[in-house]
């Protein structure tokens, strides 16, 4: 198991690094163009992998002191994002109660006529008994 560790280890900081190093915009890399730290890397896995952790790119500060302008930003920290869904669930509340007030509109004027229906039937029904 410790053999396989030994091989594994390397080989997982090697692909990390490497990946890492070809992602990286040229204006971020330090010391060496990004061509030599690619070539460091895959002669000297090790060695170049480590170079390339510790001294081949800024390293930004983690939270928003060093946060780039412009950068990508996770839609919960973004307040435009956050307005828009508040916006989206205004316009689709307003259309919801805009819907319930016609519906109810609606039914009102249905028991309305009903119950004028109802008190012409029951009048003529009253003055059809008067008769007899």
């Amino acid at each position: 198991m410790l053999r396989a560790l030994l091989f594994i280890l390397p080989l997982a900081l090697l692909i990390y690094a490497f990946i890492d190093c070809l992602n990286t915009p040229e204006d971020e890399v330090k010391h060496l163009p990004k061509v030599i730290w690619v070539l460091v890397i895959l002669l000297f896995p090790l060695v170049g992998s480590v170079g390339w952790l510790v001294a081949g790119k800024e390293r930004h500060r983690v939270g928003g002191a060093g946060r780039r302008s412009g950068g990508w930003v996770a839609p919960d920290d973004n307040p435009e994002f956050l307005k828009s869904l508040s916006d989206e669930r205004k316009q689709r509340d307003e259309a919801l109660f805009k819907d319930w007030e016609d519906d109810l509109k609606r039914r009102e004027d249905e028991l309305r006529r009903r119950e004028a229906g109802e008190d012409r039937e029951g009048r003529e029904g009253d003055a059809g008994d008067k008769d007899s």
